[in-house]
């Protein structure tokens, strides 16, 4: 037999069911597409792994770029030139917090000897058949894309499942 089933594939009753929706191609070959959880009798569909993973570096990313952006105001403040504003000479202002250039030269360079060491991303994994990506609204609006402070990132598949889509049993 062939094509789409439905498979009970974890049980720990009385709370906790997962089901696999997957495409059987042979006796022997399955290709798993869709996981589904029922909790305390609500049904979930459960979040794509590389769309978790986006949600957790997309968050990351976020955050990283917004403390790189506060260390930066704060140079900014005592005077510290840019790499890419050598040109441009100012004298340091006398600011509350005092920074050790020695300390910011041995950051960048741990940086850049691990951005050196870490190969680059693989590329994403391909969706199974059947599956439809979400829109977002960034894909529909691309001229709002240009914006000056960094945008939160999508909401985590996993926290945000909403409320069940069907009745308690």
């Amino acid at each position: 037999m062939t094509g789409i089933e439905y498979m009970l594939s974890e049980v720990m009753e009385p709370h906790l069911f997962i089901i696999r929706k997957q495409k059987r191609e042979s006796a022997e070959k399955v290709t798993p597409m869709l996981a589904y959880y029922i909790l305390d009798g609500s049904i979930y569909q459960a979040p794509q792994l590389c769309n978790v993973f986006a949600a957790r570096v997309g968050r990351a990313l976020y955050h990283i770029s917004k403390a790189f952006t506060t260390a930066a105001s704060k140079l900014e403040k005592i005077g510290y030139v840019d790499t890419e504003n050598e040109s441009e000479t100012s004298e340091p202002k006398g600011g509350k917090e005092t920074i050790d250039f020695k300390e910011v030269k041995r950051v960048d360079h741990i940086l850049a000897s691990l951005q050196r060491k870490l190969p680059p991303a693989p590329p994403p994994p391909p969706f199974p058949d059947g599956f439809v990506p979400p829109t977002t609204e960034a894909e529909k609006e691309p001229e709002n894309q240009q914006t000056a402070e960094p945008q939160p990132p999508a909401v985590d598949p996993i926290i945000d499942q909403g409320p069940a889509k069907r009745m308690k049993f």
